[in-house]
């Protein structure tokens, strides 16, 4: 799912983005994540690498620290 690239609403984009993904993990039987711990300019420079070069690598990691940081945190 594309919705932050794609620009599907005037605002909240990836909000929507990551809503919609937390939704699919909890249907799934995972943890939300929150990205409450992530530094905002290493966020932005891994979706920016996904967008631009589509790598996935540096986004996937920020992903599996948050899910790590979720389950410690809020399980």
């Amino acid at each position: 799912m594309l919705l932050s690239y794609i620009q599907a609403f005037l605002d909240g984009n990836k909000r929507t983005a990551r809503i919609t993904s937390n939704a699919i993990l909890i249907a799934n039987g995972y943890c939300p994540l929150s990205f409450r711990s992530v530094d905002s300019v290493d966020y932005k420079k891994a979706m920016l690498i996904f967008y631009e070069q589509n790598n996935l690598y540096a986004f996937k990691q920020i992903f599996i620290d948050q899910f790590d940081f979720a389950v410690r945190e809020y399980f």
